[in-house]
């Protein structure tokens, strides 16, 4: 197998929860997920392609293998932010905070991606690789909206995974013990364009089109108090 070999910089901070996380709290992973990445491609070709290309081209964006090398630190902020949130029930007008939302507090964690990351899009041949380099130069941010990313290495063809990347597209039998256990997100095969179609009104099942896989990154924890964690990567 191929290798489309790339790296990105975090140019705000990131944040993506667990898919299983409630909209009250939820810690962030360090990484984008297997899916994230997938649906950013997907994103970008129904940007710069037409719609009917990024469906055809998307059972190849669907099966690919993915590594990634995180960055060389991860800063955690650990906090708690005011958030507005739908009413269930109707109030009276004189009610304190009347109206369609209410105030609560809710869980935040946001990642400060010290250095560049790598990113390893695996290619049964290199017929794809120059439609997926115009892509992966289009996609400008991962996990929650506003967390931009910046392209810092012209994608390249590699026979082989370099050093440092850790496959997220299968499960692992084996790692070491000073790596920190992740719950990464990916695509099915029954996960169809019309159901990744966020318009079609098709559901996106969790265990059917949408599966998890845990993951061990090679991050150790190096700090941590009530208001951040301090990841590093591991020097083995």
């Amino acid at each position: 197998m191929l290798w489309l070999i790339t790296e990105y910089e975090a140019v705000t901070l990131f944040s993506l929860k667990l898919s299983s996380a409630t909209a009250s709290g939820g810690k962030t992973l360090l990484v984008p997920t297997p899916f994230a990445l997938k649906m950013a491609l997907l994103d970008a070709a129904c940007r710069t392609q037409s719609v009917a290309d990024a469906a055809r081209l998307w059972p190849h964006l669907r099966e690919l293998e993915i590594g990634l090398r995180p960055a060389a630190r991860a800063l955690v902020t650990n906090l708690f932010q005011k958030v507005l949130r739908p009413r269930k029930n109707p109030v009276t007008i004189d009610t304190e905070d009347a109206g369609p939302f209410q105030k609560t507090i809710g869980y935040r964690e946001y990642v400060h991606m010290v250095g560049t990351w790598g990113l390893g899009l695996g290619l049964a041949d290199e017929t794809l690789a120059s439609q997926l380099t115009g892509l992966l130069l289009n996609v400008n941010y991962l996990g929650k909206r506003g967390g931009f990313m910046q392209l810092v290495s012209p994608p390249q063809v590699r026979a082989d995974l370099p050093d440092g990347y850790v496959l997220t597209t299968n499960e692992q039998t084996a790692f070491g013990v000073g790596g920190t256990l992740h719950v990464l997100d990916d695509c099915t095969k029954q996960m169809t364009f019309e159901r990744a179609d966020i318009y079609s009104g098709q559901k996106v099942r969790m265990g059917r089109e949408r599966i998890t896989r845990n993951i061990v990154l090679p991050y150790r924890l190096v700090r941590a108090s009530k208001s951040y964690t301090l990841y590093e990567l591991n020097a083995n």
